[in-house]
């Protein structure tokens, strides 16, 4: 159906020029647009070598690869590096797609690829048009319009969540920026404020609660009332109310270096994206104090620690959602220390799913089991994707400040229907940052839950129910056992020392694990620790701290230049 109406779209009447001067509101990287223009294509975790070739004449490596080419925000680093390599290139490729998918042929007619290629065409139309014949002109207005027109026809289609709200907001760019299009404007600012209310919650949070998700909710909602507001008109109540409640909500998920927490598929953002969509949004800066899409935040002195403590995504919302209740990750300073392993979807099936496992998170798992489980493949977003099920039903959580320091005391249940285990976790952060407290806890409360662990001790012959502790850590930690294998010390880039240590009747190894990091070819090689031991009782126990060293100072000068990452 969206071929149909891609086809039947090209009969609408062509646009001839912009109502108005775009303004570009889209960042790109001045080196990704440099591998671009040198052949390098690197896409959904793919690297296609081909220098001087079109872009559409790529061996399309996965379904993803092909997707992101379509939605153009290649055009974003292209006009980063902006010189007269990048825009013959970007001419060229925007032109050939007209010829050879115009008509209506190729993925890229979907509702969620033609907004977004829409925005990047409007965005950069002074670069693309720069230099060009009345030919070029021509197709690239027609084809405009014909973009525009489906998707007044199609945004319906697109799935709830971010794919209608792209859509949306390339309409009302089309709307607003085009000769003869102005129709379209009103029903889509009507309908996308439709979807604020539908859609973010009164935490400012989305269903599907990934924070880089909620960051690009929050940046094409930014762009639409910018739009809107260059054009003389005002975005409607319930859209400036949907960005008032999600600014706080990203600024408790964004850790002390700027990037957002990873967890539920999303990533750290784009490097300047939340700082810019901030900045633009002109709301009062402020942080929730109580959980944020169900996370919560300690911080003191340019240490942040952000733990998941709710619920899963729930239904068709989990399609990318990870067992990772009460797992945390820690930064000092510019730089991340405990990290989750990321979202290993653009590393192939495999790592994906190893991605979403409770085991590669930094919190308590039971040997063998998540806290939830992958159910039946189901057709979301257009892919088949696993749903997450047996999930935590119940997770509580508190927060607690005083002159000292501030807590966070959780719980779940995702291990009391398997073993009549439930997870408590308490961490305190020191009022000066330097000490992370924990305690993790297994216990069988109710005579059902311990008639489950009687039956689980059963089966392991009263051996005990194995678990583990897990803290991953970032590749760029360096770690080291040290105190004849009492702790860990952890030697960051900026020159703070950290030492790990643990009490109790546990086992600490030190072994490998992965960082899965977006734009790159293959999984990082990192470290864990981990503290393992066995629940003998209906109460277990371990206790924990992470502390910098005595001869770390309190305030560190970290002056060392990162480079923007390359394919590896």
């Amino acid at each position: 159906m969206n071929g149909l109406h891609a086809r039947l779209s090209t009969f609408s009447r062509p646009a001839t020029a912009f109502v108005s001067q775009p303004e570009p509101r889209t960042i790109g990287g001045f080196a990704r647009g440099k591998q671009l223009i040198s052949g390098n294509f690197l896409f959904a975790g793919y690297l296609v070598e081909a220098p001087g070739a079109l872009i559409w004449d790529l061996p399309m490596p996965s379904e993803m690869f092909e997707e992101e080419l379509h939605g153009f925000v290649w055009l974003d680093d292209l006009a980063a590096v902006g010189d007269a390599a990048a825009r013959k290139r970007a001419q060229d490729w925007v032109l050939d797609w007209i010829d050879r998918h115009g008509q209506g042929g190729g993925p890229g007619w979907s509702p969620d690829l033609t907004g977004r290629r829409l925005i990047r065409w409007i965005n950069h139309a002074l670069f693309l048009l720069h230099g060009q014949d009345k030919v070029f002109s021509d197709a690239y207005f027609r084809s405009l319009a014909q973009q525009t027109k489906f998707l007044s026809r199609r945004w319906k289609t697109a799935a709830a969540g971010l794919p209608r709200f792209e859509a949306l907001t390339g309409l009302i760019y089309a709307g607003l920026s085009l000769t003869g299009m102005s129709r379209h404007v009103a029903p889509a600012v009507k309908s996308l404020a439709q979807e604020c209310r539908d859609q973010i919650d009164d935490e400012g949070g989305i269903p599907t609660r990934n924070p880089e998700e909620l960051l690009e909710v929050f940046t094409l909602l930014t762009w639409a009332a910018s739009a809107l507001s260059d054009q003389g008109q005002a975005a409607p109540a319930d859209h400036i109310a949907a960005i008032e409640r999600i600014a706080p909500t990203l600024r408790t998920l964004r850790h002390a270096d700027g990037g957002l927490a990873r967890f539920h598929g999303g990533g750290r953002g784009l490097e300047g994206r939340l700082d810019h969509a901030l900045a633009n949004a002109g709301v009062r800066a402020s942080t929730n104090s109580g959980l944020s899409m169900g996370f919560a935040r300690l911080s003191a002195n340019r240490t942040s620690v952000i733990t998941d403590a709710a619920v899963p995504p729930k239904g068709q919302a989990s399609f990318n959602g990870h067992a990772s209740t009460l797992a945390f990750e820690l930064t000092s300073g510019r730089r991340p220390m405990i990290v989750n392993c990321g979202s290993g979807q653009s590393f192939g099936q495999e790592w994906r799913r190893a991605g979403r496992a409770t085991q590669s998170h930094s919190t308590l798992s039971i040997d063998g089991y998540s806290s939830a489980r992958l159910g039946a493949k189901t057709l979301i977003r257009g892919h088949q994707r696993e749903l997450l099920v047996d999930a935590p039903r119940q997770v509580g959580a508190q927060q607690i400040a005083d002159h000292d320091e501030t807590s966070l005391i959780a719980w779940h249940d995702g291990y009391v229907a398997t073993h009549g285990l439930t997870h408590a976790r308490r961490l305190a952060l020191s009022f000066d940052g330097r000490v992370l407290e924990g305690e993790d806890t297994l216990g069988a409360f109710s005579h059902t839950d311990r008639a489950i662990f009687d039956r689980a001790m059963d089966k392991s012959r009263l051996q005990g129910v194995p678990f583990a502790v897990r803290f991953h850590l970032h590749p760029d930690v360096d770690a080291t056992v040290d105190m004849g294998g009492a702790a860990v010390s952890l030697v960051l880039k900026s020159g703070e020392i950290w030492v790990f240590r643990h009490a109790g009747s546990v086992h600490m190894d030190l072994v490998p694990s992965v960082y899965l990091e977006k734009g790159r070819l293959k999984p990082r090689a990192s470290k864990q620790i981990v503290l393992s031991a066995r629940a003998l009782d209906y109460a277990s126990q371990v206790n924990w701290t992470l502390a910098k060293a005595q001869e770390t100072p309190q305030g560190v000068r970290d002056l060392v230049v990162d480079a923007e990452p390359l394919p590896d």
